[in-house]
């Protein structure tokens, strides 16, 4: 299910002792959801059980982001991240993101659990950058090619930088 609502310019503070936690199932679907994310969001817990974790994505995060953070995660690798969403009024909040794999007790995986926290200015800042220059290469490489194109321009952006995208995002 896709958010159907106008994305406004209000911002949701998050506190610092905010932290955001959600589950999903291998394919994004939301299988938990604490408190924290039902205030910020404005979801109830009925509203966004068994619906795309994507409900919350804003248009301003290139598709890129998305394709990094999965490929990572189909790596059996963790992601951190720096993400705007998107309330259900339309308003956006920013987190610092963890997602992790989710494993049963044989250790086979069995979906991501993400635990999301206050971002710091200067790395929203930082970061708000990056995504419009790869949102602007995605519009230049069309639909088919725009997620593939924009995480080469991030590689490529970070290898000129002499960094990795974990060191990257980590020293933010």
């Amino acid at each position: 299910m896709k958010l159907n609502v106008t994305p406004t310019r209000q911002e949701v503070l998050m506190d610092h002792a905010d932290i955001i936690i959600s589950k999903t199932d291998l394919t994004g679907r939301i299988t938990y959801v604490n408190r924290t994310f039902m205030r910020i969001a404005d979801f109830s817990e009925p509203e966004v059980l068994g619906i795309q974790h994507n409900i919350v994505r804003h248009p301003d995060m290139p598709r890129g982001a998305f394709k990094l953070l999965w490929d990572t995660l189909k790596q059996e690798h963790e992601f951190f991240g720096y993400v705007k969403n998107l309330t259900s009024k339309g308003d956006y909040y920013w987190v610092f993101a963890n997602i992790t794999p989710d494993r049963d007790s044989s250790g086979k995986i069995v979906g991501y659990f993400s635990v999301r926290r206050k971002p710091s200015a200067e790395a929203v800042k930082t970061m708000q950058g990056i995504y419009q220059e790869m949102l602007n290469v995605e519009r230049s490489a069309g639909t088919a090619n725009a997620a593939s194109a924009s995480v080469d321009f991030l590689q490529a952006k970070l290898k000129s930088l002499g960094t990795t995208y974990d060191k990257f995002i980590l020293s933010l």
